[in-house]
């Protein structure tokens, strides 16, 4: 039985008197209080697509595949697997007592039919296209082929066979919220209300108790987990102003920060100390161009807007917390890629605003003609800072006047996706898994995330030979070829490389860094 809420309060109030303020937390031992960016978009684990809601999840469902506090592999609800001898197909045995949030027991078939669910043309998945090296998947999703014919069966109660159409690296995609699995008899029955309290069934450590739009998701520890939780129940909260953040950080109102603000990291690292956790991130923040709409399907203009901005500036002065400036779209240090960077990168700084300068004047524009851009981002403190110093960029070196326009996630996703009113627009991508991969399909033709439009066949042949292609040094020397072509496209502005950036209790334990920054309640815990 819980305590009575004035003992709690009574016993609040002891500590307060007991321990300096920045020692005492305000929250409850048994209650994690996680900042999680803005509002989750969904909780459709199918339909996820940014971090806010795949951290939820992940906490709510376990795939065949899961990682381990470092982001190493780890058995998942599959216990074991074997790989064929040519990488076609993979075969998962399930854990002998998997169970549901709801106490039923979870078999292949049901696994079966939630991937068949991921692919279903109705479900509309954004991220399917990752897993498309599964037999007619990309068939299945776009309607050429029933469900059935998924390339995915259960060969017995624990035992499921994926089969695929090329030797890829199955498993780390198999921890993405695409491959998680659904109750398909819950979803079947609520329709989309079965991502509410009450109707979420999942596998994981932690079940769904409450949701409170723009305020928080509460989870609850999961007793039919193979691995009980040390936590009893983790908050999400709607964190979508580092600086309010920050500020609730500091009054004991969460334990871990999403991220935190702009500024300057020795003051951060004086105030805080070992608080602050900041480590590699294979992630990268871009820029998108809407290539597909006047003004910039001019390749001068975008060549312009791109070689007047200094990266070493803004990574200094304006984001501030470790950034490395990015002249490519993949990420130093993805596993098996030669970046290949631009020839202006060897430029000085005076020769890239010449040329920037002169393609400008090659697109039509001079400074009794300026062009005039929006640049749209969702609300956040850095996304309003980089937006501000990028414009006064260009305004400074070329005269681009532009306009600013701050959107709630769910209208800037909408926005950026249709493509109607967008020109400039905050993008940006975190590695899905360790692979170049996971960056270069963002743009290719079809896929749902290809937010500036492009469109090139050479490239494409590219990344399909890639894919095909055995000799992991190939693989690296296509991949190559085709980042230097979508850059030379300019379809995107790179601008720094992530680091992830967090405040952690001194009172929590098992927060480890990880090159995806994945941070699962389930490994957390409170020091005794």
């Amino acid at each position: 039985m819980r305590p009575p809420r004035s003992c709690i309060a009574a016993f609040a109030l002891l500590l307060a008197w007991a321990l300096p303020a920045r020692a005492a937390q305000a929250v409850a031992a048994e209650t994690l209080e996680r900042g999680n960016g803005p509002e989750p978009s969904t909780l459709d684990a199918h339909r996820c697509q940014e971090i806010a809601c795949a951290n939820v999840l992940r906490d709510l469902y376990e795939g065949l595949v899961a990682e381990d506090a470092q982001g190493a592999l780890i058995p998942g609800l599959a216990e074991i697997w074997q790989r064929s001898e040519d990488g076609l197909a993979w075969t998962f045995t399930l854990r002998e007592h998997a169970r549901w949030s709801d106490g039923q027991a979870i078999d292949a078939a049901q696994v079966a039919s939630s991937f068949r669910r991921a692919f279903d043309p109705a479900t509309a998945a954004p991220l399917a296209p990752l897993l498309y090296a599964i037999e007619n998947a990309a068939e299945v999703q776009s309607g050429r082929a029933p469900p059935d014919a998924l390339g995915v069966e259960a060969l017995d109660a624990r035992t499921l066979r994926i089969r695929l159409q090329e030797p890829i690296d199955l498993l780390p995609r198999l921890t993405l919220p695409i491959a998680f699995p659904l109750r398909i008899d819950a979803v079947e029955a609520h329709g989309s209300g079965h991502t509410q309290p009450g109707r979420l069934i999942g596998n994981g450590a932690y079940a769904l108790e409450a949701w409170r739009p723009q305020s928080m998701i509460t989870l609850t520890r999961n007793p039919h987990f193979h691995t009980p939780a040390a936590i009893e129940r983790v908050r999400f909260h709607v964190t979508e102003d580092a600086a309010s953040e920050l500020k609730r950080y500091a009054a004991g109102d969460l334990h871990i920060t999403e991220t935190v603000p702009p500024g300057r990291l020795d003051r951060l690292r004086a105030r805080f100390g070992d608080e602050l956790r900041i480590s590699p991130y294979l992630g990268v923040f871009f820029l998108g161009l809407n290539i597909e709409r006047a003004p910039l399907d001019s390749k001068a203009l975008r060549e312009a807007l791109n070689l007047s901005l200094d990266r070493e500036l803004l990574v200094r002065a304006v984001t501030g917390m470790g950034e490395a400036p990015a002249y490519t779209l993949v990420p130093p240090g993805v596993r098996g890629h030669s970046p290949v960077e631009p020839e202006w990168t060897r430029w000085t700084p005076q020769q890239r605003l010449e040329r920037a300068r002169a393609a400008y004047a090659e697109a039509g524009y001079s400074a009794e003609n300026p062009a005039r851009l929006t640049l749209r981002y969702n609300t956040s403190t850095v996304h309003r800072r980089v937006a501000l110093a990028v414009a006064a960029m260009w305004r400074e070196q070329l005269g681009v006047i532009t306009e600013l326009r701050n959107e709630e996630w769910k209208v800037f996703v909408a926005n950026r996706r249709q493509r109607r009113v967008t020109e400039v627009f905050r993008g940006g991508w975190i590695a899905d898994y360790d692979d170049a991969g996971s960056f270069l399909d963002l743009f290719a033709p079809g896929s749902p995330l290809n937010w500036s439009g492009y469109a090139d066949a050479g490239y494409e042949r590219l990344l399909g030979a890639a894919r095909a292609a055995s000799d992991p040094d190939a693989r690296a020397r296509l991949r190559g070829e085709a980042e230097a072509r979508l850059l030379d496209a300019y379809p995107i502005v790179p601008l720094y490389f992530y680091t992830s950036k967090h405040l952690v209790s001194p009172r929590l334990r098992g927060f480890e860094p990880n090159p995806l920054d994945r941070q699962p309640s389930r490994f957390l815990r409170f020091a005794e």
